[in-house]
C-alpha cells in the first residue's frame, strides 16, 4: 500500500524559490523598486531605468544593480526597446513565492 505524500511537504524547487526571491527582497531599495514597478504596471504606466532614477534618490548604476537582482530572481521582467529597458512586475512569480512561504510556515 502506498502512502500519499503530505501536501504540506516542501519540494526542493520551493525551497530554492524562497531563497532566491528572499535574497532579491533582502534590500529595502529593491522592495521599494519592485513595489514602484508593480504599482506603475497596475496603472498601465511603462517604467524604464530613467523613471526609476528620477523617482528614487539612487545613482543610475545602483538602480541597474538592484533591477538586475530583481530580474535574476524572476520578480521583474525586462524588455529592451531601442536604447531603453522597460520593467514589468512578474506577479506570477510573486504568487509562487507567497504560496511557497505559506507552505513553509505550516510545514513540519
Amino acid at each position: 500500500m502506498r502512502l500519499r505524500k503530505d501536501s504540506n511537504e516542501m519540494l526542493e524547487e520551493e525551497i530554492l524559490l524562497i531563497a532566491k526571491v528572499s535574497d532579491a527582497l533582502a534590500h529595502p531599495a529593491r522592495i521599494k523598486i519592485f513595489r514602484y514597478i508593480m504599482q506603475s504596471n497596475k496603472a498601465m504606466v511603462l517604467v524604464c531605468n530613467k523613471d526609476l532614477v528620477e523617482h528614487f534618490d539612487y545613482a543610475q548604476a545602483t538602480i541597474s544593480q538592484h533591477t538586475k537582482k530583481l530580474a535574476e530572481s524572476g520578480l521583474i521582467e525586462v524588455q529592451k526597446k531601442d536604447k531603453f529597458s522597460y520593467y514589468y512586475a512578474n506577479l506570477g512569480m510573486l504568487m509562487q513565492y507567497l504560496n511557497a512561504t505559506k507552505k513553509f510556515s505550516v510545514s513540519q
